[in-house]
């Protein structure tokens, strides 16, 4: 089975930090482009943070540059997002994504997110 689970949600107070983890099932993660999505109510799904499948580039949004960092542990076949300098406006439910053009088809998988609430 496939599956892509994420981990490591919850509420923290405004400058705290919280890791999330993204853990695969089913596929090998690191032939895959691994990104960190988010959502709030009512919003646009949003890009926050890629990986390439080597781990050598990452990307980031403007809105997280400086405070959130992407990385692999290929032996785990898992992907984390450790966040700091955490805000209100980081409230959202976060997603983990895989994708890759695999076995001559486009492949994406998705988690069924975790939610990050940031508040006083």
């Amino acid at each position: 089975q496939v599956q892509v689970v994420e981990s490591g949600g919850g509420s923290v107070q405004p400058g705290g930090s919280l890791r999330l983890s993204c853990a695969a099932s089913g596929f090998t993660l690191s032939n895959y482009a691994m990104s960190w999505y988010r959502q709030a109510p009512g919003k646009e799904r949003e890009l926050m943070a890629t990986i390439t499948p080597t781990g050598v580039a990452t990307n980031y949004a403007d809105s997280v540059k400086g405070r959130f960092t992407i990385s692999r542990d290929t032996r785990k076949n898992m992907v984390y997002l450790q966040m700091n300098s955490l805000t209100p406006d980081d409230t959202a439910m976060y997603y983990c994504k895989a994708a890759a053009v695999r076995l001559g088809e486009f492949r994406v998988y998705w988690g069924q997110g975790t939610q990050v609430a940031v508040s006083s």
